[in-house]
């Protein structure tokens, strides 16, 4: 028996509307106006287009300047790299729950960038979902400072810098116990631990947050009581990207004197005979009071056969020259610090300069949101130290160092408040027991033809570490992304084969916990990129 031509239409039309709201169109400027219409639906509040949207059909200068603007790691903004179809940038609380379930609605993958400083340039870039949205929070930067209960809401899109300066604002004993870089974009830095010079003192700037607004995979606006402890805990250290949108941090602030003094001393390999200051500083910089924070920075100067290693001891004491004094004199005379090294100042003042500003720089510039430093491509690994390395060992370093054009390795004293705090008190679980953290970091020009060759300077001296560091797992520190150590597919069993490997490196056993929270809060797997926590199964 034939159908008739009525039912075959009729049949024809549900399959054709059926087709049209499950499988997005072919067409991005017909998906970008699909989402504004979307967004607009979704939100009671006005966001003018051509401060919010920025769409390479529209107009491909102002996309690449909003692009551009805080993606810190040239070597994702290459031609070959893909590009989001379209970037938005929300004003409003609202604008960010209308974007989830947009992009949901629209199948759209959705990135989110606060500051741009991912290592592996993940909050700007996806290689494994296109087309994709970029969510740029940079609009989204107020901080409300309450000096009367020590505490403040600061929005994601705001820099560190920016959250130093509006404390000291309202009060010069007052500050926050995060990041180095002032460029840093609070809302992601948090979320993978934030670590800074106050944090033998106080501990990581994730230990100090006191209540959070995100909005879930369902496009919800939760705080505190509402996501749950289980949510509240996997935002803070379980790294960004996996749980929800982080809108803003409700942060605890802490002491700090008047007056504290920073120093930087550095020595060439020649002026320290036989290892012995950088050896000695193995030995005591966990050890020292919790108000000194002193770490070594390993540079290359010189050209030709006159290059060197330079150690340069950077640090900060929550006090006077004075006492500074005494405690070296007393715990690392090795060094030998004069009075003349030291330089007294406000601790806002002391952000700038450890931010590797020039002294006296005015502390404004911590509002600009800029880094005292070029933005170059870049390739960056991490590790933890727990026994004191070897002379043998620190040779063979520096001779490796000595082959690489532009070298950096760091290294951060933990101890004090660091080794305190429980493990699994957050996801960050480096505590008791390390004496350093070591970031290692290889830059290159633009002009520079064979980038390759130094990915594997940088990858054959983290091969020359494994004896020298953690291992079982052999730590690293999600907030250094590296990729090399794994990366998530489509398949999300495959991912969680691959990501126990990630997973422990960054989280050791708060990783399963981790998983688990996934699969409560997002169990489509919304939230996701190349080093996202995969649910449990």
């Amino acid at each position: 028996m034939g159908i008739s031509k009525p039912l075959l239409l009729f049949s024809i039309l549900v399959l054709y509307f059926s087709l049209y709201t499950i499988t997005p169109t072919s067409s991005l400027a017909s998906l970008q106006d699909q989402f504004i219409n979307c967004v607009q639906r979704n939100t009671h509040v006005y966001f003018p287009l051509e401060k919010t949207f920025f769409a390479p059909t529209k107009n491909v200068s102002m996309f690449s300047q909003v692009l551009e603007s805080t993606a810190q790691n040239l070597r994702f903004l290459k031609k070959s790299m893909p590009k989001p179809g379209f970037i938005f940038s929300p004003i409003h609380e609202s604008h960010v729950q209308a974007s989830i379930i947009c992009s949901k609605k629209l199948r759209m993958h959705l990135r989110v960038r606060s500051g741009g400083h991912d290592y592996e340039g993940l909050s700007y870039v996806s290689q494994i979902d296109k087309p994709f949205i970029l969510m740029d929070l940079s609009k989204m930067r107020q901080v409300n400072i309450n000096i009367q209960d020590n505490s403040a809401w600061v929005q994601s899109g705001a820099t560190v810098g920016e959250l130093y300066y509006r404390i000291a604002e309202k009060s010069k004993v007052h500050g926050f116990p995060a990041g180095l870089c002032s460029s840093l974009g609070i809302g992601g830095h948090i979320t993978g631990g934030a670590y800074g010079s106050m944090m033998r003192k106080y501990g990581l700037g994730a230990d100090n947050v006191l209540d959070a607004k995100i909005v879930d995979a369902n496009g919800k606006l939760l705080d505190r009581a509402a996501m749950g402890e289980d949510t509240f805990w996997a935002i803070r250290g379980g790294a960004g990207g996996s749980f929800g949108i982080i809108l803003a941090w409700k942060i605890k602030l802490v002491p700090v004197p008047k007056t504290v003094t920073v120093f930087t001393v550095t020595k060439t390999l020649q002026q320290d005979v036989g290892n012995k200051i950088i050896s000695k500083w193995q030995r005591v910089a966990d050890k020292l009071v919790e108000e000194l924070f002193i770490r070594v920075l390993f540079n290359v100067a010189g050209t030709g056969g006159n290059k060197t290693v330079t150690t340069s001891y950077n640090a900060l004491f929550l006090g006077g020259k004075g006492t500074l004094m005494n405690v070296m004199k007393k715990s690392f005379p090795e060094l030998g610090l004069t009075f003349k090294d030291c330089i007294e100042m406000s601790w806002l003042e002391s952000i700038a300069y450890i931010s590797g500003f020039p002294t006296h720089t005015p502390t404004n510039v911590l509002l600009q949101g800029k880094s005292p430093f070029p933005k170059v491509s870049f390739k960056a690994k991490s590790d933890f130290v727990k026994t004191p390395i070897p002379e043998s060992g620190l040779q063979g370093i520096f001779k490796k160092l000595l082959k690489e054009d532009i070298p950096l390795m760091i290294w951060n004293p933990y101890g004090g408040m660091m080794a305190k705090i429980p493990e699994s008190q957050i996801p960050f679980p480096h505590r008791k027991g390390v004496l350093f953290k070591v970031q290692y970091v290889t830059s290159w020009l633009d002009s520079d033809k064979r980038p390759s060759r130094h990915i594997n300077w940088i990858r054959d001296l983290y091969s020359y570490m494994t004896p020298y560091v953690s291992s079982n797992p052999r730590e690293a520190y999600v907030n250094y992304r590296d990729l090399d150590l794994g990366r998530n597919t489509k398949d999300v069993k495959t991912c969680i084969k691959q990501a126990q490997v990630w997973g422990a490196n960054y989280f050791k056993n708060n990783f399963n916990r981790l998983m688990m929270i996934k699969a409560k809060v997002d169990p489509e797997n919304f939230f996701r990129h190349e080093q996202s926590i995969p649910p449990m199964m």
